[in-house]
């Protein structure tokens, strides 16, 4: 990442890693959510340790509690044998549980109680089990009003939220757009032309979005310059990326490139004086 909100992000990822209190990671889907819990895990003391997922928005709301806790032999209709839940599995590790708002309520009040006591139960059991698990989770959607609307409990939001990491949408860091391209496709040149339509681009799906159209795009053109249609987008004309009244640090070093830094048309380009792209220059320390 090179955008300054994300390194901050980052940086304060690895700094809560070190201890062992609970992170709520948020932000719109496709934002890169799990790879901050990723980091987290990385860098904390429990990196040799099991790192499990669990996404609640993928399963249906009667196996939650199934996946989670476990389940014996004959709990529900279609379980023949013993079933282990994510839980157990990450005992001793981290277990990362995304979409967190679509928990129900009746799991919501199992994982409250796991978080305070470590104790859970299969389901069709009654023997109590502990584990000693760390818990990040994630959402996408506003849990404060669902607190309100009485589909989320308060006393396990203020139980998952110890710690904040809010990530912004991709279109809110353009920064980060080309750096993500370099690492999505490796010692691959993209023409200048499709540079700038990929930071022209708003990126509805965010980095989930971008890492597949690069996929896409690496195996459709193997070798050789990489050139937009290779990607499969389509640039809005109204992105916020375009509309935006400030010029980033990377959109002025592709500027400079095209126009082989005749100030006078990268002003032009801009709708700026030369005085101000000069300040602009000097801001983000751009050579000229």
């Amino acid at each position: 990442y090179k955008s300054t909100a994300m390194e901050h992000i980052v940086n304060l990822a690895i700094q809560v890693a070190k201890s062992d209190i609970s992170v709520l990671i948020t932000g719109p889907n496709g934002s890169g959510k799990e790879r901050i819990a990723h980091i987290i895990q990385a860098n904390s003391l429990l990196a040799d340790k099991p790192f499990i997922t669990v996404n609640a928005g993928a399963l249906p709301s009667d196996l939650i509690e199934a996946e989670l806790f476990g389940a014996e032999a004959g709990a529900y209709t279609g379980i023949t044998k013993q079933r282990i839940g994510r839980f157990e599995a990450a005992d001793g590790g981290t277990l990362f549980l995304d979409e967190i708002g679509n928990l129900p309520l009746s799991g919501q009040m199992k994982l409250l109680r796991i978080l305070q006591t470590g104790e859970f139960e299969r389901l069709g059991s009654t023997q109590t089990r502990k584990v000693n698990v760390r818990v990040i989770s994630a959402t996408n959607e506003d849990l404060s009003h669902a607190i309100k609307t009485g589909q989320f409990r308060e006393d396990l939001y203020y139980r998952l939220n110890v710690i904040e990491l809010n990530l912004p949408s991709l279109a809110h860091r353009p920064d980060d757009i080309l750096a993500l391209v370099a690492h999505f496709l490796p010692e691959r040149t993209l023409s200048l032309s499709t540079e700038k339509a990929l930071l022209a681009h708003s990126w509805p799906g965010n980095v989930r979005e971008l890492e597949n159209a690069c996929k896409r795009a690496g195996v459709l053109k193997p070798t050789g310059v990489i050139e937009l249609a290779d990607f499969g987008l389509q640039v809005e004309t109204n992105s916020p990326s375009q509309t935006r009244a400030e010029p980033n640090k990377q959109e002025i070093e592709l500027a400079m490139r095209e126009y082989k830094g005749v100030i006078a048309k990268v002003a032009r380009h801009f709708g700026l004086s030369r005085q101000a792209l000069y300040r602009r220059l000097d801001k983000f320390k751009i050579e000229y």
